[in-house]
């Protein structure tokens, strides 16, 4: 596991028990180059406001690109919105071919959301949490 992912399963386990988390590899596992970070990940139940606290955290940063927080699934995805956006939604099957093609023709893109992340992680490390 990537010290990254360790960083955002720390991060995110403030906000709640994880039941499941997912984040791609930061680089291209036969390629080498950097793909478009995005993470996924699903609590073992939700805390009244943790989504607010993180879509708050997030909307509030200097970001490069901008991010969604997409809470639709049973699974939340934290991506940037272009991958939405030209991947024709979440639920299109050509939504990895609209991130494949991102990963191949934008790395300066992935760069600044691969930036980005880093910085939406820290901040989730630091926010103040309500008493329960």
């Amino acid at each position: 596991m990537s010290k990254r992912s360790v960083q955002a399963m720390q991060a995110l386990s403030r906000f709640g028990e994880l039941a499941w988390f997912s984040l791609p590899a930061e680089t291209h596992p036969l390629y080498g180059h950097p793909q478009v970070p995005y993470m996924g990940w699903r609590y073992t139940s939700s805390r009244e406001g943790v989504a607010q606290l993180i879509e708050d955290a997030v909307k509030n940063l200097p970001t490069q690109v901008e991010w969604t927080l997409d809470r639709t699934r049973r699974n939340w995805i934290l991506l940037p919105s272009r991958l939405i956006t030209e991947g024709h939604g979440l639920d299109d099957p050509e939504f990895t071919d609209g991130v494949h093609s991102i990963n191949i023709e934008d790395q300066d893109f992935c760069l600044r959301a691969a930036s980005d992340l880093s910085l939406i992680i820290q901040r989730l490390q630091e926010v103040t949490l309500p008493e329960s």
